[in-house]
């Protein structure tokens, strides 16, 4: 099962790049709403899948994890949006910089699932660290202000700015180019480092939120997956429109408290996959149509 994931998984990548983005092109919304369906129609049937060959139970749990990613996931789409507006990544580039992040991603995730399965298996007690954790950044994030993000803040990426050299503009699409015989970085390498920094910090987040609905390291795994793919066509779908949400990260927060909770009451509450998925529908969809009930106060030019 494993194999026959990942073999899948490369075999749709290849397709994606070697096929239908061999060239450097700006993603237009029709682009980014068809591989958006293509890449939640290939999730949905996979848990169609797991529903049938090993019964309802891990077929919710699949959904519920996937939903849960896939939620969590519009949040790398704000910070993806400050990055690319940071560094004035061209449009035409930005799919290839998404594309060679989520390769690092899937080794990163696949990691983070080993670790965190191993923890769980051998160290009962880590599901109460990993509850209590979600628990704390879910508050945390539901009182925090949203403040501007600046991605050459972060201290991976200053290091590794000053370590590798670099050129000062874009050369293309290319990561590195060769000047006077020397391998220089462009500024395309840069901003994928701090893509790949980024998805760290929210594999931290979301890695321990999946292992509140199941203790299945290969559904874990999967749902992060199949959200992971969805990532780049959901960015080029929503990044003109995301700031309308604004009401999205209070749902993520309490999306978050939710699973945290659940992880640090589970010896003394089951709470169905069922009532958990519906639990995730109601605050991440209330949040999205709150937004839009009740939009953004525009700031007055005058104050």
């Amino acid at each position: 099962m494993w194999a026959g994931f990942l073999a899948f998984v490369f075999a749709m990548l290849a397709l994606d790049l070697g096929v239908f983005h061999r060239k450097a092109h700006r993603v237009g919304l029709r682009e980014a709403a068809v591989w958006s369906a293509v890449w939640v129609a290939c999730a949905l049937v996979f848990g169609a899948l797991l529903w049938k060959g090993f019964g309802p139970q891990k077929g919710m749990e699949f959904l519920a994890g996937y939903l849960i990613e896939k939620a969590l996931s519009v949040d790398n789409i704000f910070v993806f949006v400050l990055i690319f507006g940071a560094f004035s990544v061209p449009d035409a580039y930005q799919h290839r910089v998404l594309f060679w992040g989520i390769l690092g991603a899937l080794a990163m995730r696949a990691a983070f699932v080993g670790l965190g399965a191993a923890l769980l298996a051998k160290f009962h007690a880590v599901l109460y660290v990993f509850g209590g954790f979600l628990l704390i950044t879910g508050i945390k994030m539901l009182l925090a202000k949203d403040l501007a993000f600046d991605p050459r803040a972060n201290p991976v990426y200053r290091l590794f700015s000053r370590l590798v050299p670099a050129t000062d503009r874009y050369e293309g699409p290319a990561f590195t180019i060769v000047k006077d015989g020397r391998r220089l970085a462009t500024p395309l390498l840069l901003v994928l480092v701090a893509v790949e920094v980024t998805d760290v910090v929210f594999a931290v987040d979301s890695v321990p939120a999946i292992f509140a609905v199941t203790p299945d390291p290969f559904i874990v795994f999967t749902s992060n997956i199949f959200a992971i793919l969805g990532l780049r066509s959901l960015y080029f779908l929503l990044a003109g429109v995301v700031g309308r949400f604004h009401l999205l990260k209070a749902g993520l927060s309490l999306v978050l408290a939710f699973v945290g909770l659940k992880m640090l009451a589970a010896d003394l509450v089951k709470v169905p996959v069922a009532a958990s998925l519906g639990i995730i529908v109601l605050l991440v969809g209330g949040s999205i149509a709150a937004s839009l009930v009740w939009p953004a106060r525009k700031p007055d030019p005058a104050a």
